[in-house]
């Protein structure tokens, strides 16, 4: 299975990795590079326990990134 993962840099320090189709799958790294497996461990541990608890695993969707300029008051 693949995964869509953002990366962010945190709030504070490192950065910080996200499902969009796994709600509440988070993980983090002190750089990017680190942070990317450790997102991997956190699908896996999040899929397997579903699975345990006989739920459904979400599926990737066709998710598609765009830039929306704003402009605020």
């Amino acid at each position: 299975m693949t995964y869509t993962v953002l990366i962010r840099a945190g709030n504070e320090s490192g950065y910080v990795a996200t499902v969009p189709a796994l709600p509440g799958c988070v993980s983090q790294g002190r750089t990017r590079r680190q942070a990317l497996p450790n997102v991997k461990e956190a699908i896996e541990v999040y899929i397997e326990a579903l699975v345990e608890d006989g739920l459904p695993v979400p599926m990737q969707i066709d998710l598609e990134l765009v830039d929306v300029e704003v402009s605020a008051r």
